[in-house]
């Protein structure tokens, strides 16, 4: 049974423009995050520019959906989970903007060497928001399938804690030419990027939870 009917088609239609804007900026984020890396300023600077851009539409559209559910008393005994499943996803491009961010104010010095590390990183972590959008977007069409859909950003979260640790092991342990400022820096940096994956797993343990209720 679908969540929504065809007389809030408008919601509908705002919900999918906000899974638009949350699935474009974890395109656009890595996208940024490889232009760092290969120290091109310029791409860099465009793509934080978009990204800020998405996060300013997505949080216009969140207070837009959530005032329409109110207003035409759309979903009452599901509004709160999913409104808060709306308030998750948003901290994901919020996060995507924040990391950004913190790459253009800060400036982090990542030698080169680590530059497939934090790929690795940024890749698993997006790939663990990417596949959760699929996932949402079924809660609304198909709950039956949302499930089967999460088990992909479990493993993408569980993968980017893999590579973090083993990365800021080798930070930590193998670069003795790094102080320990250095370090610290670039740990905060990789927390940052990780920070994308915990927020997908946040929303993929809320979603399954409400598919569980919707099919029951």
């Amino acid at each position: 049974m679908a969540v929504f009917t065809r007389t809030t088609k408008n919601l509908i239609l705002k919900i999918d423009e906000f899974f638009d804007d949350i699935d474009l900026g974890l395109l656009v984020f890595r996208e940024g995050i490889k232009a760092y890396l290969e120290k091109d300023m310029e791409a860099f600077n465009r793509h934080l520019q978009k990204v800020e851009q998405l996060e300013s539409n997505a949080d216009k559209l969140q207070r837009s959906i959530e005032n329409e559910m109110i207003t035409h008393s759309i979903l009452p005994q599901h509004r709160a989970e999913v409104s808060s499943l709306i308030d998750v996803l948003d901290e994901i491009i919020d996060t995507i903007k924040a990391t950004l961010n913190e790459f253009s104010i800060e400036l982090p010095d990542i030698p080169s060497s680590l530059n497939s590390n934090f790929i690795s990183i940024m890749e698993a972590s997006v790939c663990a928001g990417e596949e959760l959008i699929p996932a949402a977007r079924a809660y609304f069409k198909a709950p039956y399938t949302v499930r089967e859909k999460l088990l992909k950003v479990y493993y993408f979260e569980s993968e980017t804690d893999k590579v973090s640790r083993s990365t800021t092991r080798i930070i930590f342990q193998d670069m003795k030419d790094l102080d320990l400022a250095r370090k610290s820096h670039l740990r905060y940096i990789i927390h940052h990027i990780e920070n994308i994956s915990d927020n997908a797993q946040k929303a993929a343990d809320l979603l399954s939870g409400m598919a569980i209720k919707i099919v029951m």
